[in-house]
């Protein structure tokens, strides 16, 4: 049977389990706070209160089985996450609040089925994993394997022709925007070359990816307004004695440099 103080007892928990979670969703500033995170909870816990008694009348004639409707909130919220989730450039954002939202719908489902001790202590498992795995995944992003934090310069350079180069510029910054790489400055200055400029690119890693700069590499290569692409290492601790990083690499760049030069 209905039972009307139960049913708000079930709805609140999950407006104020879903509220909690995105207190820390606000906090950072993210697309998707406080309000949404409480409607997706309340909303999961309203869809299990209907499931559970909204056809009791079928489920003794047509054998109804009410968690169907609760199993559609699992996908369902799949939809709402991928509003959340923006391409910036070359990276992705959003996937963490998509995740979190994900979260909120099945707390909100622990409470419209007044399970509201698995309930809270899923909203402090969200929640703790926001507020304490942030510093330890970004510090084991920064550190390298060696557990020292080696830091490296990069001097990028593209070559283009004058009309294009605001076009250039940005899809440089586009290209070198990643994860782990700060960009320092960006500016131009006149090429030997009539006509042509060169835009410059100076940026810093917490560790040395050579990788990244051989992609934004191909990725301008294919600007018909280009006419040369290379990069050069600034800075990096160990060029006088890593012959990997001192000796292939350099040989890499003056590879691509040259190619580009004969088109």
């Amino acid at each position: 049977m209905l039972n009307e103080w139960h049913t708000a007892a079930n709805i609140g928990a999950g407006l104020g389990y879903g509220g909690i979670i995105g207190l820390e969703r606000q906090w950072r500033a993210r697309m998707a706070g406080l309000r949404t995170n409480a409607l997706v909870a309340a909303g999961s816990a309203l869809f299990v209160l209907l499931s559970t008694y909204g056809f009791v009348d079928a489920t003794s004639t047509s054998g109804y089985d009410g968690s169907r409707v609760a199993a559609q909130i699992v996908s369902g919220i799949g939809f709402l996450g991928a509003g959340v989730i923006m391409r910036d450039g070359l990276s992705v954002r959003g996937l963490n609040t998509a995740a979190t939202l994900w979260c909120s719908a099945a707390v909100g489902a622990l409470s419209g089925a007044g399970l509201y001790g698995v309930a809270a202590l899923g909203t402090v498992g969200v929640v703790g994993a926001n507020l304490l795995l942030r510093p330890l995944g970004r510090r084991m992003d920064r550190e390298p394997h060696g557990g020292v934090e080696v830091g490296t310069d990069y001097l990028f350079e593209v070559e283009c022709t004058e009309p294009e180069e605001a076009h250039v510029r940005i899809l440089s910054v586009q290209a070198l925007t990643r994860p782990g790489f700060r960009l320092r400055s960006v500016h131009s200055q006149d090429a030997d070359a009539p006509g042509k400029v060169t835009v410059a690119a100076e940026l810093t890693t917490e560790r040395r990816d050579d990788s990244l700069l051989e992609e934004a590499v191909s990725r301008l290569s294919l600007e018909p307004a280009v006419s040369a692409v290379s990069w050069t290492v600034l800075h990096h601790p160990d060029d006088n004695d890593d012959e990997e990083y001192g000796g292939e690499a350099r040989r890499r760049r003056y590879w691509v440099r040259n190619f580009f030069n004969q088109q």
